[in-house]
């Protein structure tokens, strides 16, 4: 009837834990003071003041045995209904074999309280452990049905860096784990995961909402604290069996041995407020169990190959990466200034078209010119005040539109199409608009990204209210434009723009035109590049480019980019005894 002792979670795993022979290289009684950096980790889900744990870590620092040792402790100390979630099904079942069921056969605390698979009525499944006051269910993130029905008060998330975007049609994986403890005022989630991809890593965003801790570790010379950073790491060239990790204050270099001593004596830092949550960052210069000399034999493979870094980013330094976008430099954009203007175009254009960019207190419009070869003059740029909920800014661009040019030879070219952005702001309004001008060739669109997608579509699709939207292959029509910017000749594709800046082709013109980047993402192992905007810029000149490209793409085959003027045709013989006035020919529809 003794009530049991009150412990924390490391100190549960010093006393109880023993590690299985074929899941540990270390098989025997649990020591936290072999990786002292995780007695914090450990016992911060204990915490009453913390309701969420979040480690972004490399590999090879024992995250995993964490996750282990807070299961043993629940099972043992602290019943709940507790749920594990790994990034698949086949995941879950294999951390149910391999690592799960080693650990209750080994700790002798763990062992009574999970009967035997095979007695009746055991309560023991391969994803599914059962034990007095609670139990464990393993799940999939990619199974929908496994994130159902039971309410749970622990949740361990493991790598959820590696979950899809949504389990099934239900959603977000996390935030449906999440959901299955609301109702228990002492739940506890755990989520761990060395990172991906910055700005798309799911660690990433939960570490920066924590209080954000790191290890700072003493040095064996000055015993001056510091976070362990891979720029420190000093080897001579060609040499990686040599390395070392030079101290930032004094300069001492610290062997191997003298590095997994002063962790032994490190601490926590918090660099923000925790608000219940506790964030955890590790590499694995933190790790006693890896050689500098291996980390940079494994850097130095890896350097020439963008993938393989990548991956030795993410695995061996626990940090998010950067991709370097492939774009186009904005001071580049001023090689492309020519001296012509609005009121004398080259003779070369030929067709002009115009792209709107609907915003909520504002609209911006771009005339661009096109001749031979899809080679471009730009016009004018115009941004026209207003609430787009009222008639005055439509009013404003409808006289823009119904404007004329003239060329150096005094040829008037009027304006051939127009495309506006029904997609975010005042899509009614935008309808509405185009609707009575469709005729006029001024058409509704909407954006629509993805790979291989065509600039204009072969037919309008059709909303509640019958208008016509056309759906426009914007990543299509950035690849284009992106490259045609990178032209230096004059010719089929190049950009020419004029050096007026009064025209509306300013520099932040050039800053907006340049600003998303081409990124390369990873879909289940396979390449595919995706249109980014770094946070911070604005990119509405280059959306109205993409715009008044589409309306290019939207003309006629036969006017879209006349030739030079044709000859006139030579006279033809005609039948003896028949005037040739009055007949028609068959181009004229006569039969």
């Amino acid at each position: 009837m003794r009530p049991p002792p009150t412990l924390t979670v490391s100190e549960w795993a010093d006393r109880e834990r023993r590690l299985s022979p074929e899941a540990s290289a270390e098989p025997g009684r649990w020591d936290t003071s072999r990786a002292e950096y995780q007695r914090a980790i450990m016992d911060a889900v204990a915490d009453p003041s913390v309701h969420t744990v979040v480690i972004m870590s490399s590999a090879q620092v024992g995250k995993t045995e964490v996750i282990l040792n807070v299961l043993g402790f629940h099972i043992d100390q602290d019943p709940a209904p507790i749920l594990m979630l790994q990034p698949t099904l086949d995941m879950a079942q294999a951390f149910s074999k391999d690592r799960l069921a080693p650990m209750v056969r080994d700790t002798p605390a763990l062992h009574g309280k999970i009967k035997e698979a095979r007695s009746r009525d055991s309560g023991n499944t391969l994803l599914h452990k059962a034990f007095p006051g609670g139990h464990v269910t393993m799940a999939g993130a990619n199974s929908p049905s496994s994130l159902a029905s039971r309410p749970v008060r622990i949740v361990l998330c493991d790598e959820v860096d590696r979950y899809p975007a949504s389990a099934g049609t239900e959603g977000d994986p996390v935030t449906l784990a999440r959901k299955r403890s609301t109702t228990f005022w002492n739940r506890k989630l755990v989520l761990t995961s060395t990172p991906t991809i910055k700005g798309q890593s799911r660690i990433e965003a939960a570490y920066g909402e924590s209080d954000k801790r790191r290890l700072w570790v003493p040095c064996p010379h000055c015993d001056e604290h510091q976070v362990l950073r891979w720029s420190q790491v000093r080897w001579p060239e060609d040499r990686p069996d040599a390395a070392q990790y030079a101290c930032t204050e004094c300069g001492a270099l610290w062997t191997d041995g003298e590095r997994w001593q002063a962790i032994r004596r490190s601490e926590w830092r918090a660099e923000g407020e925790s608000h219940g949550v506790a964030g955890f960052h590790l590499n694995e210069l933190c790790s006693p169990w890896v050689m500098l000399s291996d980390m940079v034999s494994a850097f130095l493979a890896a350097k020439g190959d963008p993938d393989r870094l990548r991956a030795w980013v993410n695995t061996s330094l626990g940090e998010t990466w950067e991709e370097r976008g492939e774009t186009v430099a904005a001071e580049g954009i001023d090689a492309l200034r020519e001296s012509y203007g609005p009121e004398a175009l080259p003779d070369d254009v030929r067709v002009i078209t115009a792209g709107v960019d609907t915003q909520g207190d504002r609209l911006e419009v771009e005339f661009v010119g096109w001749g031979e070869g899809e080679e471009s003059w730009g016009v004018e740029y115009h941004v026209l005040y207003g609430d787009p909920a009222q008639p005055a800014v439509w009013e404003d661009l409808d006289a823009l539109l119904l404007q004329s040019w003239e060329t150096e030879s005094g040829r008037t070219i009027r304006l051939s199409s127009a495309a506006i952005d029904s997609g975010g702001h005042h899509a009614e309004a935008v309808l509405s608009f185009c609707r009575a001008r469709f005729r006029r060739r001024v058409y509704a669109i909407k954006g629509q990204a993805g790979q291989g997608k065509p600039v204009w579509p072969l037919r309008a699709s059709r909303t509640r209210t019958r208008d016509n939207v056309f759906m426009v292959g914007v990543d299509t029509a950035k690849d284009a434009i992106y490259s045609r910017l990178k032209i230096e000749e004059p010719g089929p594709g190049y950009c020419h723009l004029p050096a007026d800046p009064s025209t509306g082709y300013d520099r932040d013109w050039a800053e907006q035109v340049t600003s998303e980047q081409r990124m390369t993402r990873y879909r289940e192992g396979r390449p595919y590049s995706v249109w980014v905007l770094p946070g911070g810029k604005r990119n509405e000149a280059l959306d109205c480019r993409v715009y008044a490209y589409a309306a290019l793409k939207a003309l006629p085959k036969g006017i879209a980019l006349p030739a030079q003027p044709r000859p006139a045709p030579q006279p033809q013989r005609q039948p003896v005894g028949i005037a040739p006035d009055g007949w028609l020919d068959r181009r004229d529809n006569w039969f």
